[in-house]
């Protein structure tokens, strides 16, 4: 599978971006609760113990920005971190596949979700983090059929992928890219993250400048 290229300016415009100021903003728990929307939003989304925390550490260069739990399902709120001070809002969304709470915690959950992706105006892009050593889930493809049905955009991003062989990840790279090309909001180029090795981190950042 080929791999994205991007100009050197784009690579190096996110560099910078994410090498300023970034700062956990606030986490909301409700509709009432959100911030202006002011800036361009991106949203990470994915299962619990995807790496959706790590992946925020890594993009950021920040080991402790945001924090990364054994425990899946810790992040409960949609939590605000602002980049570039004021540029841009990063969102960590609850993972899917909660953990051990009360179905009306996931209920509330569930519904702060598809209210926020439906009707958040500044949000320009989701990106879904899915496993490579797992592959898309019925999860994911509940939340693709969400984000397809609200016409967000969205992008799926591969992790981990360090921990799986190279031929099975360009495999697993190539099935969901044929997958997506069902789908009317999302966007064909499937990014192959690695936190701890750093893998794909400066693409990821280029994508995300690219939107401001």
């Amino acid at each position: 599978m080929d791999r994205p290229s991007y100009p050197d300016d784009q690579i190096e415009a996110g560099r910078v971006l994410f090498s300023g100021p970034a700062e956990f903003r606030l986490g909301v728990a409700g509709l009432s609760g959100l911030p202006p929307a002011d800036r361009t939003e991106v949203c990470f989304a994915g299962r619990s113990n995807v790496g959706k925390s790590s992946l925020i550490n890594a993009l950021t260069g920040r080991a402790k920005l945001a924090r990364s739990s054994a425990e899946p399902g810790r992040t409960r709120e949609l939590n605000y971190f602002d980049i570039g001070e004021g540029r841009l809002y990063l969102v960590d969304m609850p993972g899917f596949g909660y953990a051990q709470v009360s179905k009306t915690q996931v209920a509330a959950w569930t519904k702060l979700i598809k209210s926020y992706l439906r009707g958040r105006p500044s949000l320009r892009r989701v990106f879904l983090l899915v496993d490579a050593r797992r592959g898309l889930m019925d999860t994911d493809a509940e939340t693709m059929d969400l984000l397809d049905g609200a016409a967000v955009p969205y992008q799926i991003v591969l992790t981990k992928v360090d921990k799986v062989p190279k031929a099975e990840v360009e495999a697993t790279a190539l099935a969901v890219a044929a997958k997506l090309k069902k789908r009317g909001a999302a966007h064909p180029v499937v990014l192959q993250t690695s936190s701890e090795k750093g893998w794909g981190i400066a693409e990821l950042r280029a994508e995300i400048v690219a939107l401001l």
